[in-house]
């Protein structure tokens, strides 16, 4: 079909997709095809979209000019080359992706992942076949599909494999409202550095392009850069970016706290901007190689062996910029009180980088009922901030449906607001300084400082089983916590 598409036609053409593989796939193993193929028909559409308006303004010769082309398309690995496979479909496909690969190898090496895509078992020749049909429902051209709105149906994808899998997907999905908000916070400017270090599908840096696009402002001579863990959801990172039209990213592999990516002449690179959302109290770390990190992250000291939030911390306070650097952190709050990082905590906040820690209410993340908190920090305050941090409490400042949380744009506009006024407000912020934190023996917890007030008119709007529900995840998430410390202590 080559009429341009609605986002409602679009959603439903991917989410059908997903539908095709049940009962042959589990649900957490949907993006490992779903993405691959959705990439791989939006580059070929776009590429014969080239050459038709190369063709139509120049004559037959154009079709074989390679310069009207953004990236390479070997010849047979066109989509129809894979369609019109009848047997080991699989087997073509895997043929086509390496083939795409090898010609654009800067730009599209192991984008498409290794999924098992020759085991006729897990996917017969007849599944692939209807795939392959169903994405060739629609051309998937610029003109057809904008790259902002495939982009928004590429994000509407990654929510609903996230709804679909449960926890499966979490390491690549973080609430999208929570990103803009914290983007919005620290507002990116056209031509600077933006930096993830646990980038996931690089939601994170697409929301600040997303910004700078809402303010009308230049966005192309953004430079990103990302590093994720995981093999499988970098290349989701890679081929979200592309497909939201973005050019100039730069998205690694490997483990950002052992192997950093991004080195500058023996030293850690220094970005502008820097949002993350790390790994929570992860314990599976290399702590002794981090005493005596040759990158020099170790700035405040090493963190214990059972949580390595502070080490991810120290990263990004490592990478940014020593005027214009910047960083928004979505942390647990045992950061900002637990005694065991105590000393660590006493050194940030006597630093002055820490500009501001906000609360954010419950259930925002899949599967989860806690409550989280963001940490701003600057390596140069403007001077009303300086020997202050801004506190405040948002708990309240979420909406609640069919079990999940969001910041709607008014919750966003109020913490936003709140934080670049940067002064007290009665029971949502308080402007305190570092003298007063050191008398709380330099505990950054929320409570201490800004209590939050009860709206007494706010009525419940839980079912009895979304009730039933979030108690029974907070339970599950206490007894892993119990029988966790249980084991340190027997340690």
């Amino acid at each position: 079909m080559d009429s341009k598409m609605t986002m409602p036609e679009l959603e439903s053409y991917l989410w059908d997709s997903a539908v095709l593989l049940r009962n042959h796939i589990d649900a957490g193993s949907y993006k490992q095809y779903i993405f691959p193929l959705l990439f791989f028909k939006r580059l070929n559409d776009v590429y014969e979209e080239e050459t038709r308006k190369a063709v139509e303004e120049n004559g037959e010769e154009a079709a074989d000019w390679e310069e009207i082309h953004r990236y390479k398309l070997p010849v047979g690995a066109h989509w129809d080359d894979v369609r019109n496979v009848s047997e080991s479909v699989g087997k073509a496909i895997v043929k086509a992706f390496r083939a795409l690969e090898k010609a654009n190898s800067e730009k599209l090496s192991g984008i498409f992942g290794d999924g098992t895509w020759t085991n006729k078992n897990r996917l017969p020749d007849r599944l692939l076949k209807d795939l392959l049909e169903h994405f060739s429902k629609y051309t998937l051209s610029l003109e057809n599909c904008p790259e902002d709105e495939l982009g928004q149906g590429y994000e509407y994808l990654v929510k609903k494999f996230a709804d679909d899998s449960g926890h499966t997907a979490q390491e690549f999905y973080t609430n999208r409202t929570v990103v803009h908000l914290m983007t919005e916070m620290l507002k990116p400017k056209p031509g600077e550095s933006i930096y993830d270090p646990t980038c996931g599908s690089a939601g994170m840096l697409i929301s600040a392009v997303a910004y700078l696009k809402a303010q009308q402002k230049k966005w192309r001579n953004v430079s990103l850069y990302g590093q994720e863990f995981n093999a499988l959801t970098c290349a989701i990172g890679r081929m979200n970016l592309f497909l939201h039209g973005i050019e100039d990213f730069h998205i690694a592999g490997g483990n950002t706290l052992e192997e950093p990516a991004f080195i500058e002449n023996g030293k850690l690179q220094q970005f502008d901007m820097i949002v993350a959302n790390p790994p929570y109290s992860i314990n599976q770390w290399n702590r002794k190689a981090f005493e005596s990190d040759k990158y020099g992250r170790n700035i405040l000291g090493v963190p214990p062996q059972s949580r390595a939030d502070y080490a991810f911390f120290q990263h990004i306070l490592a990478s940014m910029k020593q005027k214009t650097g910047r960083c928004a952190i979505l942390f647990p709050h045992g950061v900002l009180f637990r005694n065991e990082e105590k000393e660590m905590r006493e050194k940030l906040v006597r630093s002055d980088w820490v500009d501001a820690v906000i609360g954010l209410g419950p259930n925002l993340f899949y599967n989860s009922p806690m409550e989280a908190c963001i940490v701003i920090c600057r390596t140069k305050k403007p001077d009303a901030h300086r020997g202050h941090v801004l506190f405040i409490n948002a708990v309240n400042e979420v909406t609640r449906k069919n079990a999940q949380s969001n910041l709607e744009p008014q919750h966003i506009e109020r913490i936003a607001t709140s934080y670049e006024k940067y002064k007290s407000e009665d029971g949502f912020a308080k402007k305190v300084s570092i003298r007063e934190i050191e008398k709380n023996d330099f505990s950054l917890n929320i409570s201490l400082y800004v209590q939050a007030t009860t709206d007494e008119n706010v009525q419940e709007t839980r079912t009895v089983e979304e009730c039933y529900a979030d108690w029974k995840k907070s339970s599950l998430e206490m007894r892993k916590s119990y029988e966790r410390l249980n084991e340190l202590l027997k340690d």
